[in-house]
């Protein structure tokens, strides 16, 4: 008679991120309504330019996003956050 081994669980895929709050802003539990942020819009991109401001709005609705998480800034200028100040 045979015995059966019992089924080992295999855990669900969880990003290396998941239960750590990062430094920089991929996350969005670190970024909110008055923070001051750099943020890389598109057209700087290439050059890595950052610009410097207040965070009026967030746009990423995800909790988290490897490029940086899209804000839109007090004084119009989107993009995305590359450090928090």
């Amino acid at each position: 008679m045979h015995r059966r081994m019992p089924l080992k669980k295999i855990p669900a895929y969880q990003p290396a991120h998941l239960g750590k709050v990062l430094p920089d802003g991929r996350q969005r539990v670190g970024i909110f309504p008055g923070a001051r942020v750099k943020i890389v819009q598109k057209k700087d991109q290439g050059t890595g330019a950052m610009t410097e401001g207040r965070v009026q709005e967030i746009l990423t609705r995800s909790p988290f996003h490897p490029h940086g998480i899209k804000v839109r800034l007090e004084d119009g200028s989107v993009g995305r956050v590359r450090e928090v100040v």
